[in-house]
């Protein structure tokens, strides 16, 4: 990896000296390693047992996770927030797992509709829940820094299965939550 980012580091600075480039293809290597860790990331270690016997039938919402992946297009940033929701039926998931989870998914190359859609199935495969809900709101630089160069689009992607699909009553109490 560090090869290529040299060589695309000189065919952008082919007459150019930058001695603040010489550890760039090592820091960069580094960095997309780190920013791409989800692949390696495993959902039997991530949720380590953290699933518990729990009779609650009534919505838990985590609000305000906060996310960072890259466009598997254009290799750019986009960031934001991730809200979920679930009705558990007979389980509750440990509160920091809605995280490593968004994270597992995030930390990899993406679109955001993908990502919204592998996070609630996961919660669901996970939880057998009677209904999961996942809303992304995220802000992407390919659109900011490049091409239309739209600084406050926000993107908001929304999945719903079980009762926040079914349920219209269910859908608009986790969405007036969010408001």
């Amino acid at each position: 990896m560090e090869q290529a980012i040299a060589k695309i580091l000189g065919d952008l600075h082919k007459h150019e000296d930058h001695s603040g480039l010489v550890d760039t293809p090592k820091r960069a290597a580094k960095a997309y390693q780190f920013l791409t860790q989800g692949y390696a990331h495993n959902l039997d270690e991530i949720i380590n047992g953290a699933l518990y016997e729990s009779n609650l039938d009534e919505m838990v919402m985590v609000k305000d996770i906060e996310l960072y992946s890259l466009c598997e297009h254009h290799l750019l940033p986009f960031f934001g927030k991730c809200h979920i929701a679930y009705i558990p039926r007979g389980k509750v998931l440990g509160l920091s797992k809605f995280a490593r989870i968004t994270d597992m998914f995030a930390r990899r190359l993406q679109i955001q509709e993908r990502l919204t859609q592998q996070i609630a199935d996961t919660i669901q495969e996970v939880t057998d829940a009677k209904g999961v809900a996942v809303i992304i709101e995220a802000q992407h630089l390919c659109m900011m820094m490049r091409g239309v160069q739209k600084q406050n689009s926000l993107m908001k992607t929304s999945v719903m299965l079980g009762k926040f699909r079914s349920d219209d009553r269910t859908r608009n109490e986790f969405l007036n939550l969010l408001r």
